[in-house]
């Protein structure tokens, strides 16, 4: 494509998350020509549509495969739906942004990556913390401290992720929501099969919750591929409720999950160093214009006292940054942050974790 020329685009799912995040972010950005949505229930799509301007309409996404002035997709659906949509769409040859889980199998993962492979297109998957500014700036740190080694040794992390009751909490009540007459399509049953049927629905949660914070450890700790593995599982009789171990890239990293009736969110992450400790403060997941906070603290060195220092990123909202990052690197064939052959390790994870509930 000509990188001078705005990214000719599409987009797949009307429901909440793409209402809500994806349609008014890739439609207020410079470098997107928004011209197509596709959505099974007709009046839905044509109020989205008629709301942003855009030209087309369609009722599946295969009408969006079959259109050649389309480059690149962005999908939102149930998450057994989206990855077969995906995969579908990459075997198109078109680009394609979706949301997390990448799929909620390995099998599936697998296929995705391999349709991507066969054709033109690439996948990014929405991991929109990996973009939060915030976030990023904790990941320089790290990595500066480690390549200086001026807060000594890499010795731990931890994901404290009690979510709340209303992970909606913050959002823009400006942002409109256009409702439908029609039931959504029913979405196919694509969990590994020797998951016990009581356990499905518990997986499905833990995974397209917690995968999040997997991704997050990670990418801070460096896993660029294959380097995670599981140590321990103690989940409780919800499948969720509890601790995990990890090793990621030779650290120790604990994941602690759980649901609470708190009316915002209560996460954060923590990496500790002998010599001191870096830690970002997750916003509410729908919040605009409000980066995780971080928190530094470097520990007394001979005369030079211990200090706990706090830096604010400037107003940003991370699902924007990624839209942003998607386009960006479609422009400049660029490798996405959050690609189909990094995203297929999450799935994997969360399948091993899953063996010790069974």
């Amino acid at each position: 494509m000509n990188s001078e020329n705005p990214v000719r685009f599409a987009y797949v799912g009307c429901g909440f998350v793409g209402q809500s995040v994806h349609i008014p972010n890739f439609a207020s950005l410079p470098d997107c020509d928004f011209q197509a949505i596709a959505e099974p229930r007709g009046d839905l799509g044509q109020s989205v549509a008629r709301r942003y301007n855009i030209a087309k309409v369609y009722a599946s996404h295969l009408e969006i495969c079959a259109d050649d002035e389309i480059e690149a997709v962005g999908v939102s659906a149930p998450y057994t739906i989206q990855a077969r949509v995906a995969e579908d769409l990459l075997a198109a040859g078109k680009h394609v942004f979706m949301e997390k889980p990448m799929a909620v199998s390995v099998a599936r993962a697998q296929e995705m990556v391999a349709a991507s492979q066969r054709g033109k297109g690439r996948l990014m998957v929405g991991y929109m913390k990996r973009y939060d500014k915030g976030n990023v700036r904790l990941k320089e740190l790290l990595d500066q401290w480690r390549a200086s080694g001026e807060a000594g040794d890499l010795i731990y992390a931890r994901n404290h992720g009690f979510c709340g009751a209303d992970w909606t909490y913050g959002r823009d009540p400006n942002v409109p929501f256009e409702t439908s007459a029609d039931a959504a399509p029913p979405a196919p049953d694509d969990c590994p099969e020797w998951i016990h049927e009581n356990k499905r629905n518990s997986y499905l949660s833990y995974l397209q919750q917690w995968t999040h914070n997997v991704n997050l450890l990670r990418y801070f700790l460096g896993d660029d591929g294959g380097k995670t593995f599981v140590k321990s599982v103690q989940l409780d009789c919800d499948g969720m409720t509890g601790l995990v171990v990890l090793e990621i890239n030779g650290t120790r990293a604990i994941v602690e999950s759980a649901g609470t009736q708190a009316h915002g969110w209560e996460e954060h992450t923590q990496v500790y160093f002998r010599g001191g400790w870096l830690k970002t403060g997750a916003p509410a997941l729908l919040q605009k214009e409000n980066p995780a906070s971080l928190e530094i603290y470097r520990a007394a060195q001979g005369e030079i006292l211990p200090q706990l220092t706090h830096e604010f990123a400037p107003p940003s909202w991370a699902f924007r940054e990624e839209a942003k990052h998607f386009l960006s690197c479609i422009r400049s064939g660029k490798t996405f942050r959050s690609s189909a052959e990094d995203t297929l390790n999450d799935v994997q994870i969360f399948e091993e974790i899953y063996r010790y509930v069974v």
